[in-house]
């Protein structure tokens, strides 16, 4: 083989790697970015569980991932202003959700329930999958979420061989949300939508988490429930007719 012809190559495995390094260092930007979000008081509450992608890693902007996208159509659709509150950890599997993010959400719960709340985790689970554990830290999660709680399943990957476990976590999500009466955003069906060239053109430059483009689709998969839950709450709020 003719050394010459594997230098494209070794360029794009190099972009990628120093891209990737680049984002890692975005890790923190947005986690404090997050934590300020916080602060700004709201009408309504809108809770979030998750790892990177609900951090926005790979986004230009924090606020360009799908996690604001998701709170500007809320307050748009309720024409009220919206209180984020972004538990998400970087890199998070179910195992660290349970550890580091439940026990923050249980505290939010004692005072009141959340007007909105998105979950998505369970990607990073992929790489060490185990069926039976992560039926169990699964189950385990979703049994302390409140009942108005939009989970999403896992993405699509693209690559076979990670798709088949995709295949079988995604039947566990939708199996454990249906026993807990949680609603499904469709993840992977909106992004396996997209086929494998328009998934790179919608990646960052790690080839790994969503850019703006990926994300404004991530979001079109919670959209349909948070609508939803916009009209309920509108709904509430509209004053009775006086008999």
């Amino acid at each position: 083989m003719n050394l010459l012809s594997l230098w494209p190559i070794s360029l794009m495995v190099r972009h990628r790697e120093a891209e990737a390094a680049r984002i890692n260092l975005t890790i923190p930007v947005n986690s404090a970015f997050w934590r300020a979000r916080q602060k700004k008081s709201g009408e309504l509450l809108y809770v979030v569980i998750g790892d990177s992608a609900a951090q926005g890693i790979g986004a230009s902007k924090p606020h360009r991932g799908y996690v604001q996208i998701v709170a500007d159509r809320f307050a748009a659709e309720t024409g009220r202003s919206v209180r984020i509150v972004n538990l998400s950890v970087a890199g998070a599997r179910l195992r660290e959700a349970l550890a580091i993010q439940m026990p923050k959400l249980a505290t939010l719960l004692r005072d009141a329930e959340p007007d909105l709340m998105t979950v998505s985790i369970g990607a990073n689970d992929i790489n060490s999958f185990e069926k039976e554990r992560f039926a169990r830290e699964l189950e385990e999660l979703y049994s302390q979420l409140p009942s108005t709680a939009i989970v999403a399943d896992l993405p699509c990957f693209h690559i076979p061989q990670r798709e088949r476990l995709v295949a079988v976590a995604n039947r566990i999500v939708r199996a454990t949300a249906d026993r807990h009466g949680l609603t499904v955003a469709p993840l992977y069906a909106v992004t396996k939508r997209q086929g494998i060239v328009r998934a790179v053109y919608q990646a960052a430059g790690d080839l790994f988490h969503p850019n703006d483009r990926g994300y404004a689709v991530w979001a079109s998969a919670f959209l349909p429930a948070v609508s939803s839950r916009a009209q309920r709450i509108r709904a509430r709020a509209a004053p009775h007719p006086l008999p």
